[in-house]
């Protein structure tokens, strides 16, 4: 099933929409590395907040100080998220156990 064609109106809001989203998740992903906001915060704000909801855990966990690629992929390992999985498909027992990892 093939999409109808976009104005061009249509396609400057979506390409309006995206870089804000873009924005709000890099925002974020500075707060976390400078320490002002908490991977709990995170996910919390990411319920309320769509382009947060639509941030990759991945990419949560390395802009966690202290954790880079190997680590990330090792903690979701252990607590059994997806690699793929973003923020809003997490489940309660895995927002607690992600939460709970990173406290200690």
């Amino acid at each position: 099933m093939a999409l109808r064609p976009l104005t061009d109106e249509e396609r400057a809001r979506a390409r309006e929409k995206a870089t804000a989203a873009r924005t709000v998740r890099a925002e974020v992903k500075k707060a976390l590395r400078e320490g002002t906001m908490t991977v709990a915060e995170v996910l919390q704000r990411g319920d309320s907040d769509e382009a947060v909801s639509r941030l990759k855990v991945t990419d949560l966990l390395e802009a966690t100080p202290g954790i880079g690629k190997v680590r990330s992929a090792a903690i979701m390992d252990q607590i059994g998220i997806a690699r793929t999985r973003r923020v809003r498909g997490l489940g309660q027992h895995q927002r607690r156990a992600l939460i709970d990892y990173l406290d200690r």
